[in-house]
């Protein structure tokens, strides 16, 4: 699909106002309503259509083809990242009505690291056919590591912060508390980061090592930057919304590692079969619509089995509780709660 500068820019625009739209309507702190995130969810889905639509009336079927495929992929790929945000909610103890500005900032901070990592892989695609070689064993790998880690008994409970949050919380220093949606502050003169901003930072940094394995796999699907980079952005815009959302359906969706290690193994090999065609190895290429059906086809059953199997765990484990006798019920001091509990 041949895009001029002029599209870009209006795109760039375009994007840029729904983002801004987004961030005043929500500006004012505050807990995020089921209701509201669903009605958020819906619209930025709706964007993503109609944005889809236009490129097949504007465009071609293929370049609409190539978005929906890569919008899906990029979507469904991270809502895992959501596993990773519930636990830096957790390790900061993000005040709920101050997780909304959290995540809308620390989206932006990985949409504009995203588009490094596509401006760079579109360049290096252009030099080096080769690369998709990496690509698709780099995604056939990660598919299979994603299939150990499902398998194995170990849960991730706490999040470790990267080497740059220590870095920088060790040159700026970080304020003992939360001061409301401010980001910095000056104490004894010296200008400090607040919790705020560190949290913020968290989830944007840590968003590029899921980039690691979602850039390639849409590259898979397309080369076209312009569709790469738009897919991604309607799928983190509406990531937030998204947290909100389905935030307590997350530890149901027990089954969704394996989808994924599917579609980025499919993917994967994809890319394979491209590289060995570009070589001039006579092969079959998967085409976008099949490539399509068997991605959303993959969610589905994902979907419908994680819920399966997290109803029959919860009946089990319902079964198999034992009857303990009644003990005498301790009395709590007013004001005295649980030390251990944790707010997400």
């Amino acid at each position: 699909m041949d895009v001029s500068m002029t599209l870009w820019v209006l795109t760039i625009l375009g994007l840029s106002a729904l983002i801004a739209i987004d961030f005043f309507i929500g500006r004012k702190p505050h807990d995020v309503s089921v209701k509201e995130a669903g009605i958020w969810t819906v619209v930025w889905i709706v964007l993503a259509a109609l944005f889809g639509l236009g490129l097949l009336l504007f465009g071609n079927s293929q370049a609409s083809g190539e978005f929906f495929a890569g919008f899906i992929t990029e979507k469904s790929l991270s809502v895992d990242n959501l596993f990773v945000f519930v636990l830096i909610m957790a390790k900061f103890s993000v005040p709920s009505h101050l997780q909304q500005r959290v995540l809308l900032v620390g989206v932006l901070i990985a949409l504009v690291l995203r588009a490094v990592f596509i401006a760079a892989g579109a360049a290096i695609i252009a030099s080096f056919s080769w690369v998709f070689y990496l690509f698709g064993a780099f995604l056939i790998f990660t598919a299979w590591k994603l299939i150990q880690e499902a398998r194995s008994d170990e849960e991730e409970d706490e999040f470790e912060e990267n080497r740059l949050l220590k870095s920088i919380e060790k040159k700026f220093g970080v304020a003992d508390r939360y001061h409301g949606t401010k980001l910095f502050l000056k104490v004894n003169g010296k200008r400090v980061l607040t919790p705020l901003m560190i949290v913020m930072l968290a989830i944007g940094t840590t968003d590029v090592l899921f980039a690691l394995d979602s850039i390639p796999a849409i590259f898979g699907l397309t080369q076209d930057p312009y569709i790469v980079f738009t897919a991604n952005a309607f799928a983190l815009m509406g990531l937030r919304q998204l947290y909100f959302l389905i935030g307590g359906l997350l530890k149901k969706l027990v089954h969704l590692s394996y989808g994924l290690s599917v579609i980025l193994g499919f993917i994967g090999v994809k890319l394979v079969l491209h590289a060995l065609h570009e070589s001039g190895v006579h092969v079959p290429e998967i085409s976008i619509p099949f490539s399509l059906a068997v991605i959303c086809g993959v969610l589905i059953v994902t979907t419908i089995t994680s819920l399966i199997a997290s109803k029959k765990q919860a009946e089990r484990e319902g079964s198999e509780t034992p009857e303990t006798p009644e003990k005498p019920e301790t009395p709590v001091a007013d004001g005295e709660t649980d030390k251990d509990s944790v707010s997400v």
